[in-house]
């Protein structure tokens, strides 16, 4: 639906995002109030689980978790050299609990992580727990040359509204008194932090299609109205994604939290709708199966809750056989007892002018979605048939790596400038539910 400027309103929000600042959201509260119900006054309820989401998001009509619309990456550098100071830790649990005071914890409302990287935990002479699997980003891949993301700190905001993750970010930026009719308290994050990138995204059925010409590397006229991706096909389905209680780690001080990869990627998708037809995307995104049998229709609502990949066969056979290997079919050699490994929480962009993808993954320790990411390049499919490097190879020829980042997601009660080791009940912090 347009407005009187007659620029449709999911479109002016996602841009909305994209600019953000103050001048962003009075322009989103202008097109009409957002009604929003208030977080607790008592946050002792909230989970102990940062991470934990589900529960709180909506489900499709065959019972996949619904990711929020509109998302914002706040990177952060701490402004303190060394060790965090007990007094910078109680200012940042005040400004996060402002916006959970202002906002319920729901996809209508806000959902939201702090993430802390390598780099931040240097700043003390110690290493991490051996719970925690937390090593220094590198790249993955023998064709990728990202930069490496060494911020501090990084704040995920997600909201199925747009002034909501744009009102938070305001809030916690300390140029908000007032937000939602909630008071915020007399701290910012920006008091101990200095914002040095940010990020943001967009997902839901119609966004790509309504925002691929604000972008390079995508035709505009091209991607499907229902896609809730840039590539036309959906993701996230219930059986392909690792639970919240498979990312979690399960013992240490850190008990609780889970590790995060945050890849930022550019999409070229030229090729892949101007000179693929449906068959070929089919069989790179899923399989030759399933383009062969007609498996998928539209961006893959029928398959219910599963990719169906347990379909598709060996990758080395049918690569030897095709020609081309699916990018899920490859996957599965990246699965635990059958089970993913991996939570994705990733979202398109077209931050700075180019279609990308924020790839955000929750995974009980790096090394788990290192083990994802190398089945993704398909070595062994690559030395055992005519596949291609990155050719007919899934869809690796249309993403380019440009940033990664790992980052530890403690657990809320250590979510504020946590210590390298943390009591078991760190001060000032309610032991929340897990």
């Amino acid at each position: 639906m347009a407005d009187r400027r007659g620029i449709p309103r999911r479109d002016f929000m996602k841009s909305a995002v994209a600019i953000g600042g103050a001048a962003a959201l009075s322009a989103c509260l202008g097109r009409g109030s957002v009604d929003v119900p208030t977080g607790p006054e008592n946050l002792s309820s909230l989970p102990r689980r940062q991470h934990a989401w589900n529960e709180v998001l909506p489900r499709d009509d065959q019972g996949n978790t619904v990711p929020p619309r509109h998302h914002v990456l706040l990177y952060l550098k701490y402004s303190r050299s060394g060790p965090p100071v007990e007094k910078d830790r109680k200012s940042v649990e005040k400004a996060l609990r402002g916006v959970e005071r202002a906002y319920e914890r729901s996809g209508t409302g806000l959902l939201l992580t702090m993430s802390y990287s390598p780099a931040y935990f240097s700043r003390v002479d110690s290493a991490l727990p051996e719970s925690v699997d937390l090593p220094a980003p590198k790249a993955l891949a023998s064709f990728e040359d990202p930069e490496l993301d060494t911020p501090d700190a990084v704040v995920h905001l997600a909201s199925n509204n747009a002034p909501v993750v744009l009102g938070a970010e305001e809030a916690l930026k300390g140029k908000k008194g007032t937000l939602n009719g909630i008071e915020q308290p007399d701290a910012a994050l920006t008091d101990m932090f200095e914002v040095v990138d940010r990020r943001t995204g967009f997902v839901g059925d119609g966004l790509p299609a309504e925002n691929a010409g604000d972008a390079d590397g995508i035709p505009a006229d091209k991607v499907p109205d229902d896609a809730p991706l840039f590539m036309g096909f959906k993701s996230g389905f219930e059986k392909n994604q690792a639970s919240e209680d498979r990312v979690t780690i399960q013992s240490g001080p850190f008990a609780g939290g889970t590790t995060q990869h945050i890849s930022k990627l550019q999409l070229n998708l030229n090729q892949w709708y101007n000179q693929d037809d449906r068959w070929q995307r089919e069989a790179k995104m899923f399989c030759p199966y399933h383009a062969e049998n007609d498996v998928v229709e539209g961006p893959g609502d029928n398959l219910g809750t599963s990719s169906q990949v347990e379909d598709c066969g060996p990758a080395t056979e049918t690569a030897r056989e095709m020609g081309v290997v699916g990018h899920s079919q490859k996957m599965t050699s990246a699965r635990e007892n059958n089970s993913p490994v991996i939570l994705r929480r990733d979202f398109d962009s077209t931050d700075g002018g180019q279609a990308g993808l924020h790839f955000l993954a929750l995974q009980r320790g790096i090394s788990d979605f290192v083990a994802t990411r190398e089945a993704m390049n398909g070595t062994d499919v690559v030395e055992q048939s005519a596949v291609g490097q990155r050719n007919n190879n899934g869809i690796l020829q249309y993403v380019q790596t440009e940033h990664r980042g790992n980052y530890l997601v403690p657990p809320r009660p250590l979510r504020a400038l946590p210590p390298v080791l943390p009591s078991e009940n760190p001060q000032g912090v309610d032991n929340a539910s897990s």
